[in-house]
């Protein structure tokens, strides 16, 4: 009799341990709110959180189920979007594996260091463009060439225009300008494989070559062949010692967000002026995309030696100077 009434006692107890465990506050589904895990915080500090906020009955419950699983060292900080109507396993999971909430961004081919700054300021999630992209910004001074092999050929007195490849990504509340920054170079480091390192090195250019290349290629046309066949072009001028007079280059040293160019703007005394300038410019001048980046690497030879692009997007081919000059007076009226 007395051993009947133990193993029921045990029963209940374990029904009741089940039941604050497994059942939620609230059976009725709730909105998802709220909850930070600040660094450093302990399990005891998390569970009293959760039970002040509402979203678990009783903390000791939490303490018990983490605890038992082992994973209290496991919890991660960060900002989490958790209901009353979850269960403490749900919730402890989603602290555990750090499903914190992000925020999707995405990043356009061909958008300069500077609108890369603007348009996550606009976002809320740097406070000021200017610390991302000023000259005198914390990332002007990070050397990140120690991390990334990539950079090594870069000029260290040169932003990181053309390394922030763009993509959509998704960033973790409270985000750091270095993680943000990081992460777009691990994403160049993934998209520039072995292959296309293998081809840059056995064509004796360099990464950052390519990429400079390519940022011209991305603000000038649009479609990959076209890609491929203006690469061919400004890679010929270059050997053959012509200037590579790319417009994308004026408006770059302009600031203006127009495909027109005057006369008196390819005089520009900058040595970011292709029109005055013999080769390359001292670097990118975007952020190219994987497109524009290949075609930089695997240029089309053709017969051209110009190109133009008009106002709808065409891209017009010349073998001839005088072929250009009646192609931009029909195009570039």
């Amino acid at each position: 009799m007395k051993k009947n009434y133990l193993i029921l006692i045990f029963f209940l107890f374990s029904v009741f341990i089940w039941s604050e465990i497994y059942l939620p506050k609230r059976f009725q589904l709730e909105e998802e709110k709220l909850f930070s895990v600040g660094k450093g915080q302990n399990l005891l500090q998390i569970s009293e959180n959760l039970e002040k906020e509402g979203l678990i009955k009783n903390k000791y419950f939490f303490d018990f189920f983490v605890l038992i699983r082992g994973k209290a060292k496991k919890l991660q900080a960060g900002e989490y979007e958790l209901s009353p109507s979850m269960n403490i396993p749900e919730i402890a999971k989603k602290i555990i594996s750090g499903e914190v909430i992000k925020t999707k961004i995405t990043i356009i081919e061909g958008w300069t260091f500077l609108e890369i700054g603007e348009y996550l300021e606009t976002r809320g999630i740097i406070s000021r463009a200017k610390h991302f992209y000023g000259l005198n910004s914390p990332m002007a001074q990070k050397d990140f060439s120690e991390e990334f092999d990539f950079l090594k050929d870069k000029p260290k007195d040169l932003l990181l225009e053309g390394y922030l490849f763009p993509d959509t990504y998704y960033l973790n509340a409270g985000v750091s300008i270095e993680e943000i920054i990081r992460t777009m170079l691990n994403n160049f480091d993934k998209k520039i494989t072995p292959e296309l390192r293998e081809e840059i090195q056995q064509q004796g250019k360099t990464i950052f070559e390519i990429v400079t290349m390519a940022s011209f290629i991305e603000k000038e046309v649009r479609e990959k062949e076209e890609k491929e066949i203006v690469s061919g072009i400004l890679w010929k001028r270059l050997e053959n010692k012509i200037p590579l007079q790319v417009d994308a280059t004026i408006t770059y040293i302009t600031g203006k967000k127009t495909t027109k160019i005057s006369k008196e703007e390819t005089q520009i005394d900058s040595p970011y002026n292709t029109y005055k300038y013999l080769g390359l410019p001292p670097g990118p001048i975007c952020n190219p995309g994987i497109d524009s980046i290949e075609a930089a690497i695997y240029p089309k030879s053709s017969e051209y030696w110009y190109y133009l692009s008009t106002a709808e997007g065409k891209v017009i081919f010349s073998k001839t100077l005088e072929e250009h000059n009646l192609a931009k007076a029909k195009y570039l009226k």
